[in-house]
């Protein structure tokens, strides 16, 4: 397991990439984010920048060499996190859970590495609906194929099978690129 205060750390290379999401605000407080947020560099804030690419990552620390703030690196799977259960703050993605294989596994390994109410931040391009998403479902086999990612996830309800209490959905581009704020609903009193 690696630790928040772990220097970078090269874990075997399985099934995804975590990427992230740079425009969020982030409070003091320990943050796992992905290659894209290492331009964001906080202070008070500890940023471990996961990926499942050294590549990726070697390009994020080049972009963060000099900075002042608190980034560290880390190669894991999005599907099962590198770190002990419940240390981060804020899990911040980008982009991610088109390409994971299984994004609701991949949800609930953020939701296991968070504190209890934490938030789970994403940048995602989702499934429309209407007829916009069954052109969506039409062309996801070979857009897929062609570039990698599913154009037609369901990530809202993907969050909430993940066991994550939706907070925000807000619309970016469209009905289908969208911010979504979910929290752990772990120390919640029903």
């Amino acid at each position: 397991m690696v630790s928040p205060s772990s220097p970078i750390t090269v874990l075997p290379l399985v099934s995804a990439t975590v990427a992230c999401f740079a425009r969020v605000k982030l409070a003091a407080g320990v943050a796992l984010v992905g290659v894209s947020t290492v331009g964001l560099v906080v202070v008070g804030v500890v940023m471990l920048c996961a990926s499942l690419s050294l590549g990726m990552l070697t390009r994020a620390r080049a972009k963060t060499a000099g900075a002042t703030g608190n980034v560290r690196f880390v190669v894991t799977d999005a599907e099962d996190l590198a770190f002990k259960d419940e240390v981060f703050d804020r899990v911040v993605a980008t982009c991610v859970f088109c390409s994971v294989p299984d994004p609701v596994r991949g949800l609930r390994e953020a939701a296991r590495v968070l504190r209890p109410g934490g938030e789970v931040v994403l940048l995602e391009h989702v499934r429309p609906g209407g007829i916009l998403g069954m052109l969506f479902d039409l062309l996801d086999p070979l857009m897929s194929r062609l570039m990698g990612p599913h154009i037609n996830r369901r990530t809202l309800d993907n969050v909430r099978k993940a066991g994550l209490q939706l907070v925000e959905d807000r619309r970016v581009f469209s009905d289908w690129v969208k911010v979504v704020v979910a929290r752990s609903e772990k120390g919640r009193k029903s």
